[in-house]
């Protein structure tokens, strides 16, 4: 199949293209339509404490604090009561109040609310803020709309400072640092082909597959509850696997040109072989991330679909788009003239200008446009690159590495994994939680408004949370006061409103508000939320009163707490299904058993890298980031993230070591051979991985920075520790027992071949060594089978 599938995009590329094109035309127009609807609401299931919090406020309060929500923080050096403050002020909150999307609006000058005036330290009297209050449907788009809305109306007042906090006016930048990844890949491309056409093969190919899978992402967003990170989550993995399943498919096509098959033969064996690996890639990294449906948690399952989404477009752009542009290309993947290596070098400067926003860099673009015109009347730019001679695979670095390591196995193993073992070590001190607006970058009004209110109220003010409870007929507010004064006396408790009722002559439910005296991600905040939860019961026993913990910081609690739970569950699910697909690809036990143990190492690892540097602060000041818990969902992601990408790697690199102990039945040789074969694809594939994960770093979004450091130091220890020392180490020690399977278990397994369908032959019919290619037999470029004669 894969094999007719390289032929017909190759017979019909023009065709191809053009449905790749229209495609995207498409989608983009009727998403620029549609619009997107990302929102940041978690979905906990109902069972959850803060879940039914927030619908009594929905079906009791009309949605206020239910929603998103947010803080106008207004800071004037005269003093927020001077009557040149507080009219201009009063008069923009009136007509924010009056913005459609706003449902409630509590200005510090009406009656009962001056306790939204800072009464304390240097700038008491100086600091008040005015909350609002979106629907408690309101998407990210929607409070993106009533965020521009105030700013639109907001008055330039001397003297005066407004800024914007929580999370209806948080809004997370989409980095341009990809920019940076792509021109570090153009580089690291060249290096391997040493041809601008081979080069520009695999990044178009991850352009048109994340552009599809982006604008998706936004449609999809209207009818998934979607985070609005998720796009950039989907274009980092989109570009990373992108370029890689298409390196992977070009370096073949390359091999089998240099063996002797014409333009058509190369393409349908690259399919029958790499394209298998890639498919088989690809679906493994979709079904991981589609594990995390088994959460339970809207929120995560949107984060899951968005990013297997992406990665299944990409994966498909590599198997029908690669193929017909290489159709296109020819041969002439394997020229390289001085022009287009000295534009392309130019080109990636400007890209990496772009990305770290070094304006001189810009002047790459003219003078890459400028070296081509040039070529037309300056002969040597249009001169061919000599190619470098192809060392004999027994010459190669990486089998010499791998005869290296070969040689001294169990220095390898145990060097590999105490290296492993001691980065994970943090990971014992994991907490997961959520970093609070105080991450934010120091220039940001969300982060200006957060100090601004630990400044004039105390740091607890920006972790408020809230009790709500339904009241059984002929309940008065006053009868509730034991229940305030309980809370007040509660250790870590700032201050607590008294209780408000959703009608004041007969209430049937009734709020408090808690400020606590510690931030939203301090741990002791966390621990009150626990402490109020247990004591509340006591104190209303007997009462038929039903007092729940809601609220931002509530729901944060619960999240991280469910995440936590499942936790194990979703980890033994991924584990179980990479183990039964390796052991159903390889016929083996043994493969799937080091391939599950060994990935379990390098993501420890990376678990601990993101510990070490996000929760304890270590090189803080390099990224600019402060010390603060793990998001509960990044370790999730990540493990399914790591999971899928270390299978491609487990996948590239075994199948080769298995193709050539199919043809040897010399496990040492089959080894070094595999390694040799597949090490400059592999760390090149690698290098461009790591290169665009940390790209992301540049960001300002913390949780952005917290995936692309994890995942290039997961992708990073992948290839140099497991992949190049652990694995050939292991697979010489086990021998030929690598590859032995009882009986009855074979027998069991569904045949799965991701190793191609096609016979092993050079392109004259001559089995020699170290061949990996297909005889062509008859008319019209068929290739032959396995079994036909060679």
């Amino acid at each position: 199949m894969f094999a007719r599938l390289g032929a017909f995009c190759y017979r019909r590329r023009g065709r191809v293209v053009i449905a790749w094109v229209v495609g995207l035309i498409v989608l983009g127009a009727v998403s620029s339509g549609v619009g997107s609807a990302f929102t940041t609401k978690f979905g906990l299931p109902n069972g959850v404490e803060s879940k039914r919090g927030l619908d009594i406020l929905d079906a009791r309060f009309g949605g206020v604090g239910a929603g998103l929500s947010g803080n106008l923080v207004i800071k004037a050096d005269a003093g927020v009561t001077d009557p040149s403050v507080q009219v201009p002020v009063s008069a923009f909150l009136d007509e924010v109040a009056k913005i459609s999307g706003v449902v409630d609006l509590r200005s510090p000058y009406a009656t009962g609310n001056e306790g939204q005036i800072s009464s304390q330290g240097a700038e008491s009297g100086k600091i008040e803020y005015a909350s609002v209050d979106l629907p408690a449907d309101a998407s990210q788009t929607d409070a993106k709309t009533v965020a521009d809305a105030i700013r639109k109306i907001a008055p330039d007042i001397p003297g005066v400072q407004i800024e914007y906090g929580g999370q209806a006016f948080q809004s997370v930048k989409a980095p341009s640092s990809e920019l940076l990844g792509l021109g570090f890949a153009v580089v690291i491309l060249i290096l391997a082909f040493g041809s601008v056409l081979a080069t520009g093969l695999p990044i178009g190919t991850a352009l048109a597959g994340i552009g599809v899978g982006s604008v998706t992402l936004v449609l999809l967003s209207n009818v998934i509850t979607m985070p609005d990170f998720a796009t950039t989550i989907g274009v980092m993995m989109g570009l990373g696997v992108g370029i890689d399943y298409a390196l992977f498919i070009v370096s073949r096509y390359r091999e089998q040109l240099h063996l002797g098959h014409d333009v058509e033969e190369s393409i349908s064996i690259a399919l029958d072989t790499s394209g298998r690996a890639v498919a088989f890639a690809g679906i493994t990294v979709v079904i991981s991330l589609l594990g995390m449906l088994t959460m339970g948690v809207q929120f995560v399952s949107g984060l899951g679909i968005g990013a297997a989404v992406v990665v299944a477009i990409t994966m498909i752009a590599s198997l029908t788009l690669l193929p017909a542009l290489i159709g296109f290309a020819g041969r002439r993947t394997e020229i390289a003239r001085w022009r287009g290596l000295v534009a392309a070098g130019l080109v990636a400067i400007s890209l990496l200008g772009l990305g770290l926003q070094i304006s001189p860099f810009l002047v790459g673009l003219p003078l890459a446009a400028v070296v081509l015109i040039g070529s037309f009347v300056y002969a040597p730019l249009r001169k061919e690159v000599p190619h470098r001679a192809k060392k004999p695979t027994r010459e190669t670095w990486a089998y010499r590495w791998s005869r290296g390591v070969q040689h001294h196995p169990w220095r390898a193993v145990g060097a590999g994994v105490v290296f492993l073992g001691v980065l994970a070590l943090p990971l014992f001190g994991l907490r997961l939680g959520f970093s609070d607006q105080g991450n934010d970058p120091s220039g940001s009004t969300t982060r200006k408004a957060y100090d601004l209110l630990a400044e004039g109220f105390g740091p607890g003010f920006n972790g408020t949370f809230l009790l709500v409870a339904e009241l059984p007929a002929g309940t008065t507010l006053a009868s509730l006061d034991n229940i305030t004064t309980a809370v007040q006396n509660t250790p870590g408790v700032q201050a607590i409103s008294p209780a408000r009722g959703n009608d004041p002559t007969n209430p049937t439910a009734a709020i408090w508000t808690v400020i606590p005296t510690t931030s939203p991600q301090d741990q002791r905040t966390t621990d009150l939320v626990m402490t109020i939860r247990a004591e509340l019961p006591k104190v209303t026993a007997g009462s038929n009163i039903d007092v729940v913990v809601t609220g931002a910081v509530a729901t944060q609690v619960d999240f991280s707490d469910f995440l936590s739970g499942r936790l194990v569950i979703f980890f033994g699910a991924v584990l179980t299904l990479s183990f039964l697909l390796l052991l159903a690809v390889f016929r083996s036990l043994l493969v799937p058993i080091k391939a599950v143990l060994m990935n379990l190492l390098s993501i420890g690892a990376a678990y601990g890298v993101i510990v070490a540097v996000f929760q304890w602060g270590w090189l803080h000041s390099l990224i600019s980031i402060e010390a603060a818990p793990i998001e509960p969902f990044v370790p999730m992601m990540l493990f399914a993230i790591v999971f899928g990408l270390s299978m491609d790697y487990e996948v590239f690199l075994v199948s080769r070591i298995h193709e050539r102990w199919t043809q040897t039945r010399d496990s040492a040789r089959a080894v070094g051979d595999g390694l040799a074969l597949t090490g400059r694809v592999v760390t090149a594939a690698a290098a461009i991985m790591v290169c665009v994960f940390l790209s992301f770093m540049l960001g300002e979004d913390r949780v952005i920075k917290e995936f692309g450091l994890s995942l290039a130091s997961a992708v990073l220890l992948d290839a140099l520790i497991v992949r190049c020392l652990l694995l050939p180490a292991t697979l010489h020690l086990l021998g030929p027992l690598t590859w032995r399977l009882p009986g009855w278990l074979d027998r069991l397994l569904p045949q799965v071949n991701i190793e191609g369908t096609l016979q092993v032959l050079p392109a004259d019919g001559t089995a020699g060594a170290g061949s990996s290619a297909c005889t062509p037999a008859g008319r019209n470029g068929e290739v032959a089978r396995e079994g036909a004669e060679a």
